[in-house]
């Protein structure tokens, strides 16, 4: 009868360590969750903040160069595309969103980076004091963005490796917990933009452009008047 109780008691005492264990790896589970969708808010914040200062800026530029038209409608058909598209922690699951995302986040960024390089064709616009205080909030937004990312990732990487460890995995798995994405930084984003200014359609074509063997001075530019023929010898 004792042997029983004890049986009996032992039993339902590895129940209650697996019941605590559950319970508290679950919780660990949904508190990095949330972790993660807090820090996607933030995210998705800091995004908008820096979309809400373009309209300012292309209406500062607008006035000082009116003939970097295209530049500047790239720049508000970006924004448009990006603010167009939000990331969902429902989208965090369905890779294609996820990656459009990147995607219009990222073209809107180049963007802004090739009329950054427009813009240095102005300096009477740079001296403009409200140009100056936009490019600094747009600056600081970009860093902001960047830190954000971060951040994001950092929670990611500590989510996704509790997911994928053992034992835990097997209450992650049954409970409906999935891995994130990461933020990966586009490609060519270490380069700087390029912008043709025009000078390159002005220059000579190496390949048809005249070697010095194959010209011969015309009688008009020939340094030492127009050539003669030379004399006839018998």
């Amino acid at each position: 009868m004792r042997k029983g109780t004890l049986i009996v008691g032992g039993i339902i005492l590895l129940l209650l360590i697996l019941f605590i264990w559950w319970r508290t790896t679950y919780n660990n589970l949904v508190n990095m969750d949330e972790g993660v969708k807090s820090q996607l808010g933030q995210l998705n914040n800091v995004y908008q903040q820096r979309a809400d200062l373009i309209p300012n800026l292309v209406e500062t530029v607008k006035g000082s160069a009116v003939q970097e038209r295209q530049t500047l409608t790239d720049v508000v058909d970006a924004r448009s595309r990006a603010t167009g598209v939000n990331l969902t922690p429902e989208a965090l699951k369905d890779p294609q969103a996820f990656q459009n995302f990147q995607k219009v986040q990222g073209d809107l960024s180049s963007a802004l980076s090739r009329l950054m390089v427009v813009m240095e064709r102005y300096p009477e616009l740079k001296s403009q004091a409200n140009f100056t205080v936009l490019m600094s909030q747009l600056e600081g937004q970009e860093n902001r963005i960047r830190l954000e990312r971060n951040r994001y990732n950092d929670q990611v990487r500590d989510y996704n490796a509790r997911v994928r460890s053992f034992p835990t995995s097997m209450i992650a798995s049954m409970s409906g917990f999935t891995q994130y994405p990461y933020f990966e930084a586009a490609a060519g984003a270490e380069n700087a933009p390029k912008v043709n200014f025009g000078t390159e359609q002005n220059a000579p074509n190496p390949a048809t452009a005249p070697t010095p063997e194959n010209t011969a001075p015309s009688p008009a530019t020939a340094p030492h008047g127009p050539v003669r023929p030379s004399p006839v010898t018998k």
